[in-house]
């Protein structure tokens, strides 16, 4: 259970598409003397950072069991997060399509359905989808699942969609390179500043539907100086999915943390 809001991934789900491609926590409640004379209700006293620090622990040592995984296959993985509704399965799909010299391989996270997974699976990427149930996010546990499914081959390029959702996702590493935030337009300036956590976290912010710049109440550049308040070492990149303005420069992106990838996996000489 996710002692941050209280969440459970009692039934989630790995689920493997088709492709044509081949490539006990217990918690003792305190009990405290009083000597005052009289009755006294004596409710259990929780601790609720203590609870929340030993399952993020536990996610933590998971996660280097997925991040060595992907280290010994050479594959760069990354946390794609966001709200819903802010277009990261456009994007994927975009990407898929147009970045085809670095094999590809999806996790997709929902609470339910396949639908995302068969808009990714649509590209003829390989791609297996976690259905979370009451779950608000992706966690270690479920990554491995996945990744065994999945079986990325050495080299890929792996996007792990998480559950829309800018709160918990921020917390857990999956054991991924780096998180990705996709905020758009429609949202508000003021995004970094509501959810400072999933911004701090992020290497990378992708400001997404900026062909509706014209059309809405967004400041990009206050944008920019709020989530540089949070984070001032990640980048901010704004693009259209739809038009493909800024498109270039995620590729160009994406090549530099394969490269970075590549040099932090060869053996030291």
């Amino acid at each position: 259970m996710c002692a941050t809001c209280g969440c459970g991934d009692d039934d989630a789900a790995v689920i493997t598409l088709p492709h044509e491609h081949e490539h006990g926590h217990e918690h003792e409640p305190h009990r405290h003397s009083h000597g005052h004379d009289g009755d006294h209700v004596h409710l259990p006293v929780t601790e609720t950072i203590t609870l929340e620090q030993k399952v993020l622990a536990k996610n933590d040592l998971l996660a280097q069991r997925n991040r060595d995984w992907l280290a010994a296959r050479d594959i760069l993985a990354l946390n794609m997060t966001s709200s819903p509704g802010a277009g990261k399965t456009t994007l994927l799909e975009r990407t898929i399509r147009e970045f085809a010299e670095i094999p590809i391989s999806v996790i997709e996270g929902d609470q339910a359905t396949l639908l995302d997974a068969e808009r990714i699976g649509a590209t003829g990427c390989r791609v297996v989808q976690i259905n979370t149930g009451a779950g608000c996010h992706l966690d270690s546990e479920m990554t491995y699942r996945a990744l065994e499914s999945l079986d990325p081959a050495p080299g890929t390029l792996l996007f792990i969609e998480n559950v829309g959702n800018l709160v918990c996702p921020a917390l857990f590493d999956l054991g991924e390179h780096g998180k990705v935030v996709v905020i758009s337009v429609t949202e508000g300036t003021d995004k970094p500043l509501k959810y400072p956590h999933m911004f701090a976290a992020a290497s990378l912010v992708l400001v997404n539907k900026i062909d509706l710049l014209p059309y809405v109440d967004f400041d990009l550049d206050k944008c920019r100086e709020y989530a540089a308040s949070i984070n001032p070492h990640a980048q901010i990149l704004p693009l259209s999915v739809t038009s493909g303005s800024g498109m270039t420069q995620w590729y160009d992106w994406l090549r530099l943390q394969r490269s970075a990838t590549i040099e932090d996996h060869s053996p030291a000489t």
